[in-house]
């Protein structure tokens, strides 16, 4: 049977929409622990519907200490769901919790915070430097933004629920480590068109927009075949190329 008819669907509603509070009653002790048993509640009332007992020891068990990133918190959260309500036993469903808790936080980083969000900043700065209304730049910057946020979201915690305790052969599946390391390299291309036109307008420093556009064309390269490792070949390359126009002017 479908993992949602078996929840409820409106019990799968909760649950999710009580993740984006997952957040709120973080601690140096649990850290996402309490938002995690927060969560779970609805599917937890279930459960454990007919066992008072049961469901007191189930969400003081899910409120203990339990960390990953708040995005890819979903995928752990709704296969937990799955294996409580497929009866699974509370030891097994706490080691996969401790299994989980380390990967999906440090996937999480990569891929968000080192990628997406770089790279949805830098794309929505290009927008603004290529003349688009401040409102403009920011509902562009929102819109983009969370739409890849929403979908991280939704589909972890759709494949969790799917996927139960086998999760991890589908995060294997979707390669996601690739995937951060190509929004590194994407956001190296904005980086490019951004230092662009903030610099190459015209003239700069006495030196025509050519040498820019080349060191923009580097970036793009130097990004999509190296990815994340190529920010040391772009800080050299910016470095020298800025040392050599100061030379130019401070002789000239």
């Amino acid at each position: 049977m479908n993992p949602v008819n078996r929840m409820g669907r409106w019990g799968c509603v909760s649950t999710f929409l009580r993740t984006f509070l997952i957040q709120g009653s973080w601690n140096r002790r649990t850290m996402l622990g309490a938002g995690f048993g927060f969560s779970i509640l609805p599917t937890l009332r279930q459960v454990y519907r007919e066992d008072p007992g049961g469901f007191k020891e189930a969400v003081g068990r899910h409120s203990e200490h339990f960390n990953a990133h708040p995005y890819l918190a979903n995928l752990a959260l709704g296969a937990v769901c799955r294996m409580e309500k497929d009866g699974k036993d509370s030891e097994e469903i706490r080691r996969f919790k401790l299994a989980v808790r380390g990967p999906l936080g440090s996937l999480g980083d990569s891929l968000v915070w080192a990628g997406w969000r770089p790279a949805v900043v830098l794309a929505a700065l290009g927008l603004a430097l290529m003349g688009a209304s401040p409102g403009l730049t920011v509902l562009f910057f929102l819109s983009v933004y969370n739409l890849g946020h929403l979908l991280l979201r939704i589909g972890g915690f759709a494949v969790g629920l799917e996927r139960g305790s086998q999760v991890g052969d589908t995060l294997r599946k979707l390669a996601l480590p690739l995937q951060a390391d190509r929004l590194a390299g994407m956001g190296v291309f904005f980086l490019g068109g951004v230092l662009g036109l903030v610099i190459g307008r015209g003239w700069a420093f006495g030196v025509h927009v050519l040498p820019w556009a080349a060191l923009v064309a580097s970036g793009l390269i130097l990004g999509s075949r190296l990815g994340q490792g190529s920010w040391r070949w772009i800080l050299w390359s910016v470095s020298g190329l800025c040392g050599a126009i100061f030379l130019f002017g401070w002789l000239g």
